[in-house]
């Protein structure tokens, strides 16, 4: 069963006394983190490539079915025109390849700025890193990506590529009462939600409500839906994201205990083997 769930991040000191036990050290996070779930975006990659060094220790600390999602280097992704850093990218993604077994899906997230009118562009960078043998997905921002013509023009090359979509669900924190991300630096942009698959991969980005009951109705539209997808046997990747990300293990727990619920042919979460979980929050 190729279902991975996890978060943004590893390292965030508040899951202290909640996701991680009590005092534990910041070396500890990944080793800790790697034994509650099974996978997590490498946000960090984001903002500095790893070194080889950095990689070794990341699969030393991690067991064996545990997967990274690197996000491709902002420097190559947010400076305009991708097609230049063709080169570079390439050697970012062999880079990756030395996680091994450990490397998932490899996501390139693209700024709004990122217009339909880079179509060319996008498919002359695209197309080589296809070729790299790695598994990949396409983050798009801008509003007209989800607007016919484009939106079946770049479903149509994804498609020929076999890169994954990655769909962003920010449903919970605009259609709700409040604004979460008020005292947010960087908020997460408001796109409409098109349920596609481009490849065999759900890649799926689910931005969670501090408040549980606000999320209720959009994971239980994913459980329906990840439910059909893993008995078609396609490979899903759900991260579970909060303005106070704080608030997201708990999140992703109870989605799995919904999906579960539901496929009770899902192995277990991690988290649930441990004898002594961590002290709840309150999720209502």
């Amino acid at each position: 069963m190729n279902f991975y769930l996890g978060c943004a991040v590893w390292s965030y000191k508040e899951w202290v006394g909640n996701l991680y036990p009590p005092k534990t050290k910041a070396a500890d996070f990944l080793s800790l983190y790697s034994r509650r779930f099974t996978t997590v975006e490498g946000n960090t990659t984001f903002y500095a490539i790893p070194s080889l060094a950095t990689i070794a220790k990341w699969i030393a600390q991690t067991p064996v079915g545990f997967k990274f999602c690197p996000k491709l280097y902002r420097q190559y992704t947010h400076q305009g025109l991708l097609s230049p850093h063709i080169a570079k990218t390439l050697d970012f993604l062999q880079i990756m390849a030395n996680l091994g077994d450990r490397l998932g899906t490899i996501f390139i997230q693209l700024p709004p700025s990122y217009t339909p009118e880079y179509f060319e562009d996008l498919t002359q960078f695209l197309t080589p890193c296809s070729q790299s043998g790695l598994a990949l997905a396409l983050e798009v921002r801008h509003q007209n990506w989800f607007c016919d013509p484009y939106r079946d023009r770049l479903q149509s090359l994804l498609t020929r590529l076999n890169i994954s979509t990655v769909l962003l669900d920010t449903r919970p924190i605009y259609n709700c009462p409040d604004d979460p991300q008020l005292n947010i630096e960087r908020r997460k942009p408001q796109v409409p939600l098109q349920v596609n698959l481009t490849d065999d991969t759900g890649f799926i980005r689910f931005i969670s409500h501090p408040q549980q009951q606000y999320n209720l109705l959009y994971l239980q539209q994913w459980v329906t839906t990840c439910h059909h997808w893993l008995n078609q046997g396609k490979t899903i990747y759900f991260f579970v994201h909060c303005p106070q990300e704080v608030y997201s293990p708990n999140t992703a727990k109870y989605f799995f205990s919904l999906l579960q619920q539901q496929n009770n042919t899902i192995p277990n979460l991690p988290w649930n083997e441990i004898d002594l979980p961590p002290t709840q929050l309150n999720l209502f």
